[in-house]
């Protein structure tokens, strides 16, 4: 688990990188990484192709990765609105189409960031960016549109879902260029909301995922990226105490929750 001291200097780099992002809350972080480079991936993960999650994106800056997102389109992205500011001057990129975030695919430049304007910073609530790309992707090279749920569609507590990402391993024998993606069940949004009773408030608008003892998670680095069931994009990684922690699973944007959101601002 990365330090409160850590926490609070990732957040004080993005501060110079991007407007208006979040300090974290207690002792929980949400889960991005400017400092990442070719360190880290997901936690108790294993080692995945980006053919089998084609949807997948590199969030990029001046300093490299630092989050995760979903193509939903070909001009349009969703990520968590932690990762973003709400400038409408992002100079951020998206990589996609690689399984390594350092280079290969294609770096597309971001031509606007539209967070939902509901997000709160203190609770991590309605944690949603859509990103418009200034150039449209070839959805038949390599590239592919995650299916997306209907309003309000519910995810069964047990469900396998499958989270991806770039973010830390917390294990120093990985190497950490490549992809990493693990399978984590969704977890009943009552014992979510008991496990994470002294830190904040479980919403409506996210969704838990992971075992009672922990072991495979997201982590730092991770944000924004797809947390899926099958094709059909559930969740986006948002937030959690600790990585892989015993007793508190990993916390989630609720896509579901904010689908007629999407298609009005992307006509996605």
């Amino acid at each position: 688990m990365a330090s409160l001291f850590t926490v609070l200097a990732i957040a004080s780099v993005l501060a110079t990188t991007t407007q208006s992002l979040p300090s974290p809350r207690n002792s929980l972080r949400p889960w991005f990484n400017p400092l990442l480079r070719s360190s880290g991936r997901i936690v108790g993960g294993y080692e995945v192709d980006i053919a089998d999650v084609p949807f997948q994106v590199s969030l990029q800056h001046g300093f490299g990765h630092f989050c995760g997102g979903s193509i939903i389109s070909s001009t349009w992205v969703l990520t968590a609105g932690h990762c973003t500011g709400s400038t409408d001057d992002p100079q951020m990129s998206v990589r996609v189409g690689t399984t390594l975030h350092t280079f290969g695919g294609e770096l597309v430049p971001v031509k606007r960031v539209i967070r939902h304007p509901a997000y709160d910073h203190g609770t991590v609530d309605y944690d949603f960016a859509l990103m418009e790309l200034q150039e449209e992707l070839d959805l038949e090279k390599g590239v592919y549109a995650v299916e997306l749920p209907e309003q309000d569609e519910p995810v069964e507590d047990g469900t396998c879902l499958q989270v991806s990402g770039w973010g830390d391993t917390q294990n120093v024998f990985e190497d950490g260029v490549g992809l990493r993606a693990a399978y984590v069940p969704s977890v009943n949004q009552e014992k979510c909301t008991e496990a994470y009773s002294s830190f904040g408030e479980i919403t409506p608008r996210m969704l838990c995922a992971g075992f009672d003892k922990g072991g495979k998670d997201a982590c730092q680095g991770d944000s924004g990226g797809p947390l899926v069931e099958g094709n059909k994009l559930v969740g986006v990684v948002s937030w959690g105490k600790g990585c892989a922690e015993e007793g508190y699973p990993g916390v989630y944007s609720r896509v579901a929750t904010v689908r007629e959101w999407i298609k009005e601002t992307s006509g996605v």
